[in-house]
């Protein structure tokens, strides 16, 4: 079994609620899972990124980080689906890295990994900052379409969330 199918079977047993199950399987790729994050190649890192997520593996926020920072874009956007996955619980993954994340959705050079890091923002706690960030990328001409309506999106869900607290 490949690192790839065994993050896909964890995902299977954390959607069904097999906690003990999920716990064995991290328990017996987790140094495989190191290992290819910490690899010279692009795609085995990309996909240990995206195990993470797959995983369930919250003690691995930093080396979702190092994802977050690697040259290679699909190593950034497997560690964004990553954080995107293990964020929609709680915001504290996505608050940790959101200086970060702003930076990825204002310059990134890649417009798929900026998408990827305004989704991220979605789980965010409403704070100002992505606010207005959020909001200046949704009324830039200077921005992708595709850009634009996703910051704008975005910028709606963390305001109805403001309103409601």
């Amino acid at each position: 079994m490949t690192l790839a199918e065994a993050a896909a079977e964890a995902n299977d047993l954390a959607e069904r609620g097999a906690e003990r199950e999920l716990a064995t399987l991290r328990s017996q790729w987790d140094d495989d899972l190191e290992a290819d994050a910490r690899s010279g190649n692009y795609q085995e890192r990309a996909v240990a990124y995206r195990a993470i997520g797959q995983f369930r593996f919250r003690q691995k926020l930093e080396l979702l980080r190092r994802g977050l920072e690697d040259q290679s874009p699909a190593c950034r956007g497997s560690a964004l689906i990553s954080l995107e996955l293990l964020s929609r619980d709680a915001p504290g993954p996505v608050n940790s890295v959101r200086p970060l994340l702003h930076t990825l959705a204002d310059s990134d050079p890649n417009q798929a990994v900026r998408r990827l890091a305004i989704v991220c923002l979605r789980n965010s706690s409403p704070q100002r900052d992505t606010m207005v960030l959020l909001h200046g990328l949704s009324e830039s001409d200077e921005q992708d379409e595709e850009l634009r309506a996703a910051a704008k999106r975005v910028a709606a869900g963390l305001k109805k969330k403001a309103a409601a607290r």
